[in-house]
Order: C-alpha cells, then structure tokens, then sequence
C-alpha cells in the first residue's frame, strides 16, 4: 500500500483490530453496568425529593442516563462516527453475541424495510413521553430494557454473528447513521490494494454486515477496528468533516423524513410539550368540553403505568386526556416545524436546475431523476441542525438534574445553547450553499435557494426561543 494511504491515524484501527479480545471484555464490563443501572433501580422504592445522585441509586441512573449517557453520546458521533456503537453500547454487544449462538436464520424482507429508522425513532420518543423515562425507572426499564431485549431477540433469529438489529431496527441508529456522516475520521478503502492484495486477505466478521470493498463513507460503520489493514486496502483515515455529505451521501426518502419530521419537528414537540402553556391550555379547553357533555373517563388516571405515566403515591398520573393531548402536541410541531424545513427545501429544488445524475438518462437523452431526489440531497445539509435540536432537548435534562442537585448558577446555559444553535445553523446553511454550487455556479439562484431554505428553518428556531426564553 502506498506509504500515503497509511496516516498516523491508521494505527489507531490496527490497536483496535489487534486488542478486539480486551474491547470485548471492556465491552461485558459496560453491559454489566447498563444491566444494574436498568434493573436495580426497577425494584426499588422511588426516590423521595432529598434523593440525591450520591446516595440514591435511581437518581444516579437517571442522571447517568439521560444527563450523561445520550446526550454527550449524541456529541460523540459526529466527532469519532459510530465508536458507540462498535466499542461500548451494550445492546449491539448482545445482539452479536446472541448471534453468536442463535439459529442463524436469513434475515427478512421485513427487517430490510428502509422506513425503521424513522419508526422506531419515532415510537420510541413518543412512547417516552407517555411513560415519563426521564423520571422513572420502570418507564426506563419498559423502553430500554424492552429494546435490549428485542435487540437479543433479533440476534438470536437472524444472522451469525452479525448485528441485525443494530442496521436495521435499532431506535436510534438512523440518527447515528446521520450524524457520523460528519465525522472527520472513517476507514478509506483502496480500491486498487484491494485488487492486488499484499496482506491481511484472510476473512473478518463484519458485524453490521457493511459490503467492505465499497464502503465510501462513515455512515454505518460501527468504528470497531476489525477490517483495520485488511487485504493492505483499508486504513482509519482523516477526512473533511463535509465530505461525505457533499460528495457522498445522495440521501432517500425515509432519511429526509428522518431529518425534517424526525428530529428537527416531531423531536421537539416531545421536547417542548412539558413546558408549554399551550399543551395546558388545549387540555383544560378538551376537558371543560367533555365535562359539559357529561363525558368523564377521558379524564379518568387509571392507565397502567406501561401505558401512561401512573404513579399516584408521588402524585403524578396522566390521564386519557394527558396522553391524547401529547399526542396531538407532538404530532401538532412535527407538521407546525417539520412542514416549513421541508417546503423551504422543496421550493429551494425547484428554483435549482436539476440534479444530473450521469449515465441515468430515458430514450431522449433526457437525465432521469427522482421528483424529490434534489429535495433529499439538500436534506443531507440540514443534518447539523437536527443533530443539534436533539442534543438541546437531551441537554435541558442534564441542564435540570444539576439544578435538583444543587447547581443554582446557570445563568451562562442560554448563552451557550444558542451559541451552538447558531453554529450549527450556519453549518447547515454553509452546506447548503455547497450543494447548491453542486447544481447552479450562478450566485443569486443559490443565494435564492439558500435564503428559502434558512426561511424553512425559522419555525425550528422559534420553537427553542419559546422553551428556553419565553416559556
């Protein structure tokens, strides 16, 4: 292999590839860990308001959880790509090792569906909300604990020690499958070491089941080091953090709703609905009108906690009507933000000339090309964005948990939070105009498409002056 194709940076994969063995004991170590912190808490009594994350162990998970763990996990993905998911997350530890000893069978069309991503994430915050998970440890042992053991399930089922569950149906791996698409490191492959191979052609396990002597991007490697030198062609390599985005990733329909109805709308009204006047104010008006028609069980608190948050000995119950009108929240601002970001990119489409797909052409000579396959390479830029909406949502319950320890002196928090709202708009915005200049070199249609574009957005930002400033 030329001596430039190997940087620093590639023996950082060969030590992964070479201490796999280590990494799996690290990673028994974590599961352990993930196990008592989803278990313990379940069965014991809930904490009372002198509970701290010192000397109570429920309070440590849910700190540990949602303060720590997703937030800054989310941060570690466009920075690293997906090393979670390949070195630490327990669920794909015991999915391939399950895998590993179960029948081994053909994976399913069904699983294959592209639309997942988007549905498990989907379901999985909204069924959150419901349950309340950032505050009780049953709700966290009913969508955690229900996921790990699906995800054991589908290991044991499907595949030999591979990770199915992880590519196909993991709530979240559609959101890392965007965000590592940001990373400045990946694992490049030479095409032409590959053909002529000098070492390393004895087979690996390429648990989530990626086709090596193609792989152009981060997107779905899970950054496990085992392909690290393999047959002299691939090697952890730097990168342009914008590379894979602008040059690569060509984006899909259900990666587009991802994006615009996922996380930048439907994330949040999940987000946003707790301290909202609004949801009070719908609730009271649904409720006087029941009422004046003698309609009572709506406003009735007798769901089961699996269903609706129900834990009357600390006065917090939702009733039928509570959970309705989540559900109406949520889905109300993944239309209200999510529908303006995707007409801003639709009439930003429209306004460039189309995209040339070379080699795709009809009988005429004509280029062949999706009605929104423009649309869904330009939602590829809005990543950043998203990615940064979510990490604000996870962060105001970090932000939360220090307050209920004891941290008063947060005035520095909104400054902070809109700092990095803005950068990560000027980002998306900056990728935007790249993707442009991919279509159109004359400036005032992309500056036209650009500007339709960041109008889109306007709702989304509005959305997180309401929760942080206003509300």
């Amino acid at each position: 292999m030329p001596g430039s194709f190997r940087s620093g940076v590639s023996h950082v994969g060969d030590f992964l590839r070479d201490h796999q063995r280590a990494l799996r004991r690290m990673q028994w170590v974590i599961v352990g860990f993930y196990i008592t912190l989803l278990v313990v808490p379940s069965v014991l009594p809930l904490p009372d308001r002198t509970a701290s994350v010192f000397n109570n162990l429920t309070v440590f998970a849910q700190f540990a959880f949602w303060g720590v763990w997703w937030p800054f996990v989310l941060v570690s993905i466009p920075l690293f790509g997906r090393v979670w998911c390949g070195l630490f997350c327990p669920e794909g530890m015991l999915t391939e090792w399950a895998s590993e000893h179960g029948r081994g069978g053909a994976i399913p069309k069904w699983i294959r569906w592209g639309g997942w991503p988007f549905v498990a994430f989907a379901l999985t915050t909204i069924y959150g909300q419901l349950v309340s998970v950032y505050q009780y440890p049953w709700a966290v042992a009913a969508v955690l604990g229900g996921s790990t053991i699906a995800a054991i399930i589908i290991g044991w089922l499907y595949g030999r020690e591979k990770r199915v569950w992880c590519k196909y149906l993991c709530p979240v791996s559609g959101v890392f499958n965007l965000l590592a698409k940001l990373a400045p490191v990946y694992y490049k492959v030479d095409v032409e070491a590959w053909r002529h191979p000098v070492r390393r052609t004895e087979s690996i396990n390429c648990a989530p089941l990626l086709p090596l002597r193609h792989m152009q991007g981060a997107a779905e490697c899970h950054m496990c080091g085992r392909c690290s030198d393999y047959r002299g062609a691939i090697a952890l390599s730097m990168r342009s953090p914008e590379a894979e985005v602008v040059y690569i990733a060509e984006g899909n329909g259900w990666q587009t709703t991802l994006i615009v109805f996922g996380m930048l709308g439907l994330a949040v009204g999940a987000f946003l609905w707790s301290a909202s006047p609004w949801y009070v104010t719908i609730k009271q008006a649904l409720a006087e009108w029941l009422v004046n028609r003698d309609i009572y069980w709506p406003l009735m608190a007798n769901a089961p906690w699996f269903l609706l948050t129900h834990y009357p000995e600390v006065n917090d119950s939702f009733s039928w009507l509570d959970g309705s009108v989540i559900l109406m929240f949520i889905a109300a601002a993944a239309i209200c933000v999510g529908g303006p970001v995707f007409l801003g990119l639709w009439l930003a489409d429209r306004l460039l000339p189309p995209l040339q797909r070379p080699g795709v052409r009809d009988a005429s000579g004509h280029v062949l090309r999706s009605r929104l396959e423009g649309v869904h390479k330009l939602a590829q830029g809005l990543i950043p964005a998203a990615g940064i909406g979510v990490f604000l949502g996870l962060s105001a319950t970090t932000l939360t948990l220090l307050q209920h320890e004891g941290v008063s002196t947060l005035d520095w928090a909104n400054a902070l939070r809109f700092a990095l709202l803005g950068l990560a708009l000027a980002w998306s915005l900056r990728f935007e105009w790249r993707l442009t200049g991919l279509r159109c070199h004359y400036a005032l249609v992309r500056i036209g498409a650009v500007v339709l574009i960041a109008l889109g957005l306007v709702p989304f930002c509005g959305a997180w002056v309401l929760f942080f400033v206003v509300w």
